[in-house]
């Protein structure tokens, strides 16, 4: 009969992994240099995560915004607003500042390489979205309506984000962002 795994020295690698992930990004990630890196093993990776895209999968996880706290009490206009003005903060100045570049770093590997990053990225914009989509239906948008104003959101912001990691122009992109919002929930 096998050991049973260890959760907390796996949660601990995990939260190594999504460390050195925001430090060196996904590109050319491979199991045995992010291994010797956290000090570890591939095999040890292996033994607790199961494969290299379980763990890729888990720490993109781990690593995105929380969608749900930022807009499941969602209610009113004002409500949304603040919500997505404390996402678009997250992810420019925040917590999350770090792991939208891993983020961002994966929709491209999606594009290129569909086959191994394809369903991750298609499930990591879907995380965000539908607690977005969903704040829209209960301020009474029809759901084909929300799910657009929801993408907006998210898509808008990511593409700002991006636009201000490459340029540093943290003005431009912030009244950028604010208008989008404003928009967005108009």
């Amino acid at each position: 009969m096998p050991r049973p795994v260890n959760a907390e020295k796996r949660a601990e690698l995990l939260e190594q992994v999504v460390n050195y992930l925001q430090q060196h990004g996904l590109a050319q990630m491979s199991l045995s240099p992010l291994a010797e890196a956290i000090g570890t093993t591939k095999r040890m990776l292996l033994y607790y995560f199961g494969s290299r895209e379980n763990l890729l999968t888990q720490a993109l996880a781990a690593s995105r915004p929380d969608a749900h706290a930022m807009f499941d009490d969602v209610h009113d206009v004002a409500g949304l607003r603040e919500a997505a003005q404390a996402f678009w903060k997250a992810i420019t100045v925040g917590e999350q500042s770090r792991a939208i570049r891993v983020l961002l770093q994966l929709l491209s590997l999606a594009v290129t390489d569909p086959e191994q990053y394809g369903s991750i990225a298609a499930d990591t914009v879907e995380v965000m979205v539908g607690p977005i989509a969903t704040a829209y239906v209960r301020l009474g948008h029809p759901p084909e309506q929300a799910r657009a104003r929801a993408t907006l959101i998210v898509s808008g912001l990511r593409g700002l984000c991006q636009d201000r990691l490459v340029t540093h122009d943290v003005a431009r992109t912030d009244a950028a962002a604010r208008r989008l919002i404003e928009d967005a929930v108009a």
